[in-house]
């Protein structure tokens, strides 16, 4: 039988370790540890420190830092974890020098320094480019939505809050008069005495909550051209309820700017709306301005640099902008693939899903199928049947609508009203109208008509097939491979903070695998 040495992993051990020596070229730590070291300066996060003339010495921001973003590169979000962590992994006692800092201080130093944080992003961006990371060539920009630390429950607009906190106050009047109609009865109602005023002190506090919000809250209002009150959250009133493809969550967009050459992201932004199409201009307008206070250019977008990004982005105000600013910006709108032949058949190709009718709904002749003539405002339907121009009206800055039906005698007896119309038999004396189709027609000159020709040629066509490769593959990184699909923080301010976080571990990631030092 052979004899093997006994082992035992239930047993402690004093090993005698040199820190310098755990941080191993060529990972992502020693990356880390040498670019805090060498080519960061920390001097933005010292303002708040006052110890100097007494009182506990504080941690190194370096320390806190390292191990903050290495955490961040394994997935670890939890400052308790991080704790844990700096007690017992032997690398992130190198990073920290064999200290243990506080949850509560780790917490404090994520939440309290956007400002320096953002002074780090910047200057990391800056050694990517010194490193030749940077192509300066096309721009790719997307929003990631992710949960916050607040909860979607809380939402509403001030009129639904104010009917909670009645509905509330309701309930605990039900449960304070189940607790006093216990009292009279046996000593054996005890724990239904107990579980009564339970639930009533839960929900005074949750009404309480409500109504303290209400006393100072004004509508929050959605941004476009309809001034609308959305939902507010009084949880964090800066977060938005957005739709996913995962459902709807309550948090934040993560507007990031890719640079093609190696994916590294140039800015950071979050906002609290699922929309993304208001989010354009105040990112464009960042990216200039970090790009001139870093000394990468003055005026990038004078260059000729690409800006892409998906039909999210896309309305008439910011193609007036970009066409204003000579941006050389390919955005595409909702029906571009449509007119795209290469797209031609991929509702039928790709089924139900792609079908033109609703669900439920039966399919008719398209509108496609009348003939109109914008000059002379005539209609003509499949069957040979002029239509009446019952209204017409401007439908944006430069478009106008025309609005088509066809005469009652018309559609009564038409052999194909069968398969124009969804119900035949509508058309009647009591409907007093047939078929109805309706035309846009744009005058060409518009910011919206001026994108569509960008991007339905052969060169807008080729710069924004770049797009998802540029900027997918970022998002599947931080929060697949990453794990960091969720903010712990509350108000925009500190989400934004948290968000560079985010974006620093990508691009620390590819300075360490990319960059002209890298081991």
């Amino acid at each position: 039988m052979p004899n093997f040495k006994p082992y035992d992993y239930n047993q402690d051990a004093m090993v005698v370790i040199n820190f310098e020596e755990q941080i191993q070229p060529g990972t992502f730590e020693f990356t880390l540890h040498h670019l805090i070291d060498n080519h960061i300066d920390l001097s933005a996060f010292y303002d708040k420190y006052n110890n100097d003339s007494g009182g506990r010495q504080a941690y190194d921001p370096a320390i806190l830092l390292k191990i903050i973003l290495f955490a961040y590169s394994k997935g670890i979000t939890s400052s308790r974890e991080i704790q844990w962590q700096c007690e017992h992994n032997i690398i992130f006692k190198a990073l920290s020098c064999d200290s243990v800092p506080h949850f509560t201080g780790i917490a404090s130093f994520v939440s309290s320094y956007p400002d320096a944080i953002e002074s780090v992003f910047e200057q990391v961006l800056l050694v990517c480019d010194q490193q030749g990371l940077l192509g300066h060539e096309l721009l790719a920009i997307d929003g990631c939505k992710m949960s916050s630390n607040a909860a979607k429950e809380h939402s509403g607009t001030l009129a639904e809050l104010e009917q909670k906190s009645r509905k509330l106050r309701k309930q605990i009047r039900h449960h304070l008069k189940e607790h006093q109609r216990l009292d009279a009865r046996k000593p054996q109602e005890k724990e239904r005495k107990r579980r009564a005023a339970q639930a009533a002190a839960t929900l005074e506090k949750q009404h309480k909550r409500i109504t303290d919000f209400l006393k100072t809250a004004s509508p929050r209002m959605g941004q476009g051209k309809k001034l609308k009150e959305v939902k507010s959250n009084i949880t964090d009133n800066e977060s938005g309820k957005m739709l996913t493809s995962k459902g709807t969550i309550q948090g934040y967009n993560g507007v990031a700017t890719v640079d093609k050459k190696h994916q590294i992201i140039v800015d950071a932004q979050a906002f609290g709306e699922g929309q993304e199409h208001h989010t354009l201009k105040p990112v464009l307008d960042n990216v200039a301005e970090r790009y001139r206070r870093i000394g990468l250019h003055d005026t990038i977008y004078k260059t000729g640099i690409v800006v892409t990004a998906d039909t999210g982005f896309a309305n008439e105000a910011n193609n007036a902008y970009l066409k204003a600013e000579k941006i050389n910006a390919y955005i595409p709108d909702n029906q571009f693939r449509s007119r795209d032949p290469k797209f031609k058949q991929q509702k039928t190709k790709y089924g139900k899903r792609h079908q033109d009718a609703v669900k439920g709904q039966k399919a008719v002749i398209p509108a496609s199928a009348f003939q109109f003539d914008a000059r002379r405002k005539r209609c003509v339907c499949p069957a040979g049947k002029s239509l009446s121009l019952y209204r017409e009206y401007r439908h944006g800055p430069d478009r106008i609508k025309f609005c088509f039906e066809g005469r009652l005698t018309d559609c009564r007896h038409c052999p194909m009203k069968h398969e124009c119309m969804r119900n035949p038999s509508s058309p009647d004396t009591r409907n007093g109208h047939g078929r109805q189709v309706s035309f846009t027609v744009s005058s060409g000159y518009g910011a919206t008509d001026w994108m569509k020709r960008r991007v339905d040629s052969r060169v807008g066509k080729l710069y924004y097939s770049h797009r998802m490769s540029v900027v997918e593959p970022v998002f599947g990184n931080i929060g697949t491979n990453k794990r960091l699909n969720r903010f712990s923080l509350r108000s925009k301010r500190k989400v934004q903070g948290q968000w560079q976080l985010y974006c620093l571990v990508h691009n620390i990631e590819k300075l360490a695998n990319y960059g002209a030092e890298a081991p």
